[in-house]
């Protein structure tokens, strides 16, 4: 057993500038499941957006946002992100972060779709995400301690208090370990995995959702998935993301003949928001035409897309032919578990932060460059919270565990989770195939897992629970959203329906969903 003052769960930007900010009398304790560097933040290429360029402001960037997410976002926080960005570039750029600059050293700034402005701070050309992280792991404070590869797959919760206190890991060796804290913090960031084509790192399978679904947090928004439009295709796989600043860049998506495929359906064409560009190259693929990136317009491709380049370069991609073979893939969760201003959970001792939380930023689809940015927003906003607060000396938690028997029931592979979120609750859906979809994951006994104790199982076998679990969750709230909105995109609903649904949130909640027959869900679109 283990005991610190926070525990973080995650290892992503989020978790790493939360523990930054924490007071150095504060003993931090970062649990991941794999290697510090592997996190979909490691892999983020295209920049954080804030506004400090001549002609911008954050009045700009606050309309960009909400217009990207379909106005389904909270607008005083994200007046309160867009506000504070320029300042938190300038703190890390003072401190020495490795960001792009110009001969006069001034930050430089890209255009990434659906923005009015240049306003993208990016670092090492498209490694901007493995910059900010190898800056912040090479100045972690002496308070902080991160143990790598420990599977977290329980919230401990006191029995008296229902407050969380702590969190059960595992590792690869089967060994189980306690950790308590006064403050349990998620930064486990998003789904990705959950389908067969993403842009996530292979740990991103949506666990800390359900780990706080499992003890009764409130989870929101877990229709809208944003599908990045541009990932690497090759031997029917996607292999790595193909930034979208390379668009901002100039690149075009056409189809094999050379046919530009997003004139006439946007006026930004292909920097059009993602949702859209997503469904057109979707729309072609399921016809059997294959699209391709022209990058032949972009000046020193190989210079500004160093890592574009070598991905390509690693599975047989010949740049000189100047096109890119692309696909659309899962890229972010705007959903998550429902926090306030500060990553508060409706658990109490429970926080999130990153893109395991839904705090009201993103809306219905998240602006390019904005997931960054909230990571570094709500992980200071947390760390100032929790620095005002005075350290707990005392603490003798009564654990209040999960109930169930040990049912070895059978589960659905990793691949079939996969291929059947694709096809059903994927880029485009329809009723009969959410339906289909739901029953389905259903005929696993996928509410029962909710309950039942898990510690007999291997680290696969969690996963395959946990992505189940999510599964679930995402394709109920899209068979309940009957409309389009941003990444939700229903083919017998496709237009928006403001009267019913802008702002209304679907709410899934477990004491709720078992007792109370969706009662909640109704009152939510009541409001």
């Amino acid at each position: 057993m283990k005991q610190a003052n926070v525990i973080i769960i995650g290892s992503g930007i989020a978790s790493l500038q939360l523990a930054n900010s924490l007071r150095h009398d504060l003993n931090v304790i970062v649990l991941t499941k794999s290697k510090i560097s592997k996190s979909n933040s490691n892999l983020a290429q295209g920049g954080i957006a804030a506004a400090i360029g001549e002609k911008d402001n954050p009045k700009k960037h606050y309309i960009d946002t909400l217009e990207a997410g379909r106005h389904h976002n909270d607008p005083n926080i994200v007046r309160e992100l867009t506000r504070q960005a320029p300042s938190l570039i300038q703190e890390l750029n003072e401190k020495g972060c490795s960001f792009d600059k110009d001969v006069n050293g001034d930050l430089l700034l890209g255009m990434e779709g659906a923005h009015s402005e240049h306003r993208i701070v990016h670092g090492g050309g498209d490694a901007t995400g493995r910059t900010i992280i190898q800056f912040m792991t090479s100045n972690m404070n002496q308070n902080i301690k991160i143990i790598e590869n420990i599977f977290v797959y329980e919230l401990l919760m006191d029995e008296c208090s229902n407050r969380c206190i702590g969190a059960k890991g595992k590792y690869s060796n089967g060994k189980v370990d306690h950790f308590f804290a006064e403050h349990i913090v998620i930064a486990t960031g998003g789904c990705g995995q959950l389908y067969s084509y993403t842009s996530n790192a292979e740990t991103a399978v949506g666990d800390g959702i359900a780990l706080a679904y499992r003890v009764g947090a409130e989870i929101t928004d877990m229709e809208f998935i944003q599908f990045h439009p541009t990932l690497l295709y090759t031997e029917g796989k996607a292999v790595g993301l193909v930034s979208e600043a390379v668009r901002g860049e100039g690149a075009r998506l056409i189809t094999k003949e050379g046919l530009p495929i997003m004139d006439g359906i946007h006026p930004l064409r292909d920097l059009a928001p993602r949702h859209i560009v997503s469904q057109t190259i979707f729309s072609y693929i399921k016809k059997g035409k294959p699209i391709f990136l022209d990058i032949s317009e972009v000046d020193h491709f190989v210079n500004r897309f160093p890592t574009i380049t070598n991905l390509c370069e690693q599975y047989g991609i010949d740049l000189k032919k100047g096109i890119i073979p692309v696909v659309p893939g899962s890229h972010f969760l705007m959903g998550g578990i429902k926090t306030d201003l500060y990553g508060r959970s409706s658990v109490k001792g429970l926080y999130a932060i990153g893109e395991a939380a839904c705090s009201g930023v993103h809306g219905a689809n998240r602006l390019a460059s904005n997931s960054l940015l909230e990571g570094l927003f709500f992980g200071k906003r947390l760390a100032e919270k929790i620095n005002t607060q005075s350290i707990n000396q005392s603490f003798d938690p009564a654990i209040s565990e999960s109930n169930g028997c040990h049912i070895n029931d059978p589960l659905p592979s990793i691949k079939e989770i996969q291929a059947s979120m694709m096809e059903h609750a994927g880029i485009i859906r329809t009723k009969e195939g959410l339906m289909k979809q739901k029953s389905w994951l259903e005929s696993f006994e996928v509410e029962n897992w909710i309950e039942r104790k898990l510690d007999h199982l291997t680290n696969e076998e969690l996963i395959q629970v946990f992505m189940m679990i999510t599964s679930w969750l995402i394709t109920d709230s899209a068979l309940v959203r009957t409309e389009s909105r941003g990444g939700h995109f229903r083919q017998d609903y496709p237009s928006e329906n403001d009267h019913k649904w802008v702002r209304k949130q679907i709410i899934h909640c477990k004491k709720t969903i078992k007792e109370d027959k969706y009662e909640r869900i109704k009152a939510a679109l009541a409001t």
